[in-house]
């Protein structure tokens, strides 16, 4: 729980300093306060690091997304949010190199992958899944779900922001979100490579400064 902490905890921090204190002015700061609820984030932990986002000697982290090579031709997606790229880069390379992968150059694999947000929303009494689908292809989504307890609605990354307001103005009530690299076709694996990539992913996962990683990798239990 605190690793999920943590991560929020850096991207108030970034949203702070892109758009200011005020989640009423700062739409993916009202978003990142939605997730932290989400994930039992006390309040006033948020608050704290809201605060101290604010202040001018600050952590100023970077959003950087490094690429590479796993085991078995799988193209992973590392997304960092660091203060030292210097360091985060040699840590990436030494986990990549330790564990059958190679760290790629920029543009490598991103192009396997589509940057995409999605929202999960708290149904609304008299609206259904097609009239949301009606009022919402011309916001950019694109995808919708829906369960006995939230609808899913997806779209690409670049339309966050207007899928968002029309949420916000229609008295939807977002109770998460999030940004997700979706790779386009995935490769199936064995059991046992899988288990190598979940090894690298898991020495990826361990570092302070990786926020998340992706894959295309095909989930499941592998072929015998």
């Amino acid at each position: 729980m605190s690793r999920t902490f943590t991560k929020i905890g850096k991207e108030i921090t970034m949203a702070v300093k892109a758009g200011g204190p005020d989640p009423s002015a700062n739409s993916r700061l009202r978003a990142l306060m939605a997730n932290a609820k989400a994930a039992n984030m006390p309040k006033d932990t948020v608050e704290r690091a809201i605060k101290k986002a604010s202040d001018k000697d600050a952590s100023d982290y970077k959003e950087v997304i490094y690429e590479g090579f796993g085991p078995h031709g799988i193209a992973i997606l590392v997304e960092t949010a660091t203060d030292n790229t210097t360091r985060t880069v040699a840590n990436l390379r030494s986990y990549f190199n330790k564990n059958g992968g190679t760290l790629g150059n920029s543009g490598s694999v991103a192009f396997m992958f589509s940057h995409k947000c999605y929202f999960h929303v708290a149904p609304k009494d008299g609206i259904t899944l097609d009239d949301l689908e009606l009022e919402m292809i011309d916001f950019g989504a694109e995808e919708f779900e829906q369960d006995e307890e939230e609808i899913i609605i997806s779209g690409a990354f670049e339309s966050n922001a207007e899928i968002q307001k029309y949420l916000e103005d229609n008295g939807f009530e977002i109770k998460s979100s999030e940004f997700i690299y979706e790779p386009a076709d995935y490769k199936e694996l064995t059991a046992e490579q899988m288990a190598d990539i979940e090894k690298l992913i898991d020495v990826l996962e361990d570092d302070d400064d990786v926020q998340n990683v992706f894959t295309t990798m095909k989930e499941g239990e592998g072929d015998e």
